[in-house]
């Protein structure tokens, strides 16, 4: 019978060794537009357009635990005359249920008036990689006798 005989090292030593992640991005995508809102005539009352703004999309892609919260607002739509957005009950958006992947508890909040910006999404509980989409219902009150003409303005979206 044959016996094996290992050798037994004089002494032992650890080397540690570690692996980096590193975080990724925090993005929001929004509609290339224009958005047209609709069409009324000229009128002695005031009247409501309102129109969905289309998909906006947060990706959070750091990786992490802290959440998020998208904003918005919009700037005085400009044509033959100005019609404010600073005022309640001139302008809205309406912000529903966010479709959600990966893990994030996203609340919605609605803008009342359009200016000053305001959250529409607030992103908690979150861990890991996620996103929310959303697609918004902007209204506007335009004002008794508001000149005939085009007017626009411009919607901004952020994300910190």
């Amino acid at each position: 019978m044959a016996v094996l005989a290992f050798p037994v090292p004089a002494s032992a030593a650890d080397t540690p060794v570690t692996v980096q992640v590193t975080t990724g991005t925090l993005n929001i995508a929004v509609p290339t537009g224009p958005v047209n809102l609709g069409t009324v005539a000229v009128s002695s009352s005031p009247q409501n357009v309102s129109s969905q703004l289309g998909n906006v999309t947060v990706t959070d892609g750091r990786g992490g635990t802290t959440g998020w919260t998208a904003s918005a607002n919009a700037v005085d739509f400009t044509g033959p005359q100005n019609i404010s957005v600073s005022n309640a009950g001139t302008s809205s958006y309406t912000t529903p249920a966010a479709s959600v992947s990966g893990t994030a508890t996203v609340t919605p909040s609605s803008l009342d008036p359009l200016y000053p910006p305001g959250p529409v999404q607030t992103a908690t509980a979150v861990s890991g990689i996620n996103s929310a989409t959303w697609n918004p219902t902007i209204s506007l009150t335009i004002p008794a006798n508001a000149l005939a003409g085009t007017y626009s303005s411009t919607i901004t979206h952020s994300v910190a």
